[in-house]
């Protein structure tokens, strides 16, 4: 057996809220970022579309551990819908297919319809997805002109706000649960105003906890890579602030040592039920979550590399 190289890259943990810029994929974007940092560990939480600019966490090293909790949280987005025209792809990259007139529609008419998407709504995911049937994702499908049947699945739609209006367009900002299809959504607002719509610009403005938090271009971070490895550091999230908005419990050094093996603890005063964090003092030690007995067994530990 030949013998197993050296880990490529230096061990970085944080996490970078990059503002990925329209026309690049978030695996492009995550490949360039993480040659500028040299890390050692990669990986972004929930693609973008590359017509979508804004927000794309990246998370380093240990942060990793916690990108699914960020793929499930909650998403932020403004975008503006173009009425009167649908697509094949349900945004401005697809072929037109249908056009009908928007002469009537009011604002009043817009507020109207949009609260009748707000709460739990059903979405049928487009074939422009990556959605997989078969082994294949929906949208190389869709490329060769096959479409397949999909099941129809519930999302919640938090808040959906009406902005600027210079009709045949409108500016919308909606604060959905994961798996939220916006472009299904600016189809489906089409069609209950009669007159059919797409997405014409998409910008996601938060995920989860990070919803008032400064995002990095990446003429920055190029910049800042000129300068050296440490102002690069600098721009990055400790990892917890992923989990911003979950409970924390802090642990001794005893309780910690049993963690740390992997084994469940009882922590006097600690939440009944749910996921929290667990510190080591003022060292973020593991996720946990509570079970049936009242102790919390970690989840994900924390290695510091």
């Amino acid at each position: 057996m030949g013998r197993r190289g050296r880990a490529r890259g230096r061990p970085v943990s944080g996490i970078l809220l990059l503002d990925k810029p329209v026309g690049l994929s978030s695996n492009h974007a995550l490949q360039k970022v993480k040659r500028l940092y040299d890390a050692r560990k990669a990986g972004h939480t929930g693609s973008l579309d590359p017509l979508a600019d804004g927000m794309l966490p990246i998370c380093f090293g240990d942060a990793t551990k916690l990108s699914a909790f960020l793929l499930d949280a909650d998403k932020h987005y403004r975008f503006r819908v173009r009425l009167g025209q649908t697509t094949a792809t349900g945004d401005a990259e697809g072929d037109i297919l249908s056009e009908r007139p928007v002469e009537g529609i009011s604002a009043e008419r817009i507020e109207q319809v949009l609260s009748t998407f707000t709460g739990e709504v059903e979405q049928l995911p487009p074939m422009y997805s990556a959605l997989k049937h078969q082994g294949k994702r929906l949208y190389e499908l869709a490329r060769q002109g096959i479409e397949v049947e999909r099941e129809p699945r519930r999302v919640t739609i938090h808040s959906l706000t009406l902005g600027d209006i210079d009709l045949p367009t409108f500016e919308l900002k909606v604060d959905c649960s994961k798996g939220t299809y916006v472009r299904t959504l600016a189809e489906d607002i089409g069609e209950a105003l009669g007159c059919g719509a797409h997405v014409v610009a998409l910008r996601r403005t938060g995920v989860g906890p990070y919803t008032d938090y400064p995002m990095h271009t990446m003429g920055e971070l190029e910049q800042a890579a000129q300068q050296g490895q440490a102002a690069l550091d600098s721009l990055l999230l400790p990892i917890d602030t992923a989990l911003a908005d979950w409970p924390e419990v802090r642990v001794g050094a005893d309780a910690g040592f049993y963690l740390k093996q992997g084994q469940p603890v009882l922590v006097p005063k600690a939440p009944t039920e749910g996921w929290v964090r667990i510190y080591l003092g003022d060292e973020f030690l593991a996720v946990g979550q509570v079970q049936d007995d009242g102790r919390i067994a970690p989840k994900r530990l924390m290695t510091g590399g």
